[in-house]
């Protein structure tokens, strides 16, 4: 398996004059510092594929042992095609990927381990809250159904870390191609699911913590869960 961290974006709302995933955090941590440690707790460091873009140089030698992936038209697309690229590399594979800006507790990631050997795609959700203006998904026969902001009565929200199984790769890759440049990754699952009948399983982390930094707000949530 290979793993992904998408941290190509501007990450404009937050105001760094830097990438977001080198935010620093009060636990003496960046952001993209705490998910190499975390998922280097569970898999190989050597797996993890980094997808930069805006100011690229500052993320690669802060992190030299990661793989490295350019978008180079970073500044006028979203994330639908960063992960397209990154899949293209890795078509091979199945693939862990998650969002540049997501700080979570190490001790999630055990959630995944029977989803990853049984082969099963999922997307990580939090059912104890449903912002309007975050990722909904709601469901159909036990598995996702509709995924993106504008989903009408949420179940709950995609927290940004995601698995898509060896077989539905290259399934997920053509809907990822179809996308158009500022759509969001979740995009190419809602396509793939209403067309392929790819089935996604929504798996519930609410119980970890795990919170997407996109405002100076959030990051204060974070740096008061996340202190040690």
């Amino acid at each position: 398996m290979k793993i992904i961290i998408l941290a190509a974006g501007i990450g404009s709302r937050l105001g760094n004059p830097f990438p977001k995933p080198l935010t620093p955090l009060k636990n003496g941590k960046t952001i993209m510092g705490m998910q190499v440690e975390n998922l280097g707790n569970h898999y190989s460091v050597d797996d993890i594929n980094v997808v930069v873009g805006f100011k690229k140089d500052l993320i690669m030698e802060r992190f030299p042992e990661l793989i490295y992936i350019y978008n180079p038209f970073f500044d006028r697309t979203n994330t639908s095609k960063s992960l397209l690229k990154a899949l293209k590399k890795n078509r091979h594979s199945a693939v862990l990927w998650l969002n540049g800006d997501v700080v979570f507790d190490d001790e999630l990631l055990t959630l995944f381990k029977p989803y990853i050997e049984k082969g099963k795609s999922f997307v990580a959700v939090n059912t104890d809250k449903v912002a309007d203006e975050e990722v909904k998904y709601t469901l159909k026969n036990g598995y996702i159904h509709a995924l993106s902001k504008e989903v009408k009565n949420g179940l709950g929200e995609a927290v940004g870390i995601n698995y898509i199984a060896k077989d539905d790769v290259a399934c997920f890759i053509k809907r990822l191609e179809e996308c158009d440049d500022n759509d969001y990754f979740e995009r190419g699952l809602e396509i793939a699911i209403a067309e392929d009948g790819l089935k996604v399983s929504a798996l519930d982390i609410s119980k970890f913590d795990c919170m997407e930094v996109d405002f100076k707000e959030d990051l204060e949530s974070v740096n008061n869960i996340f202190h040690k």
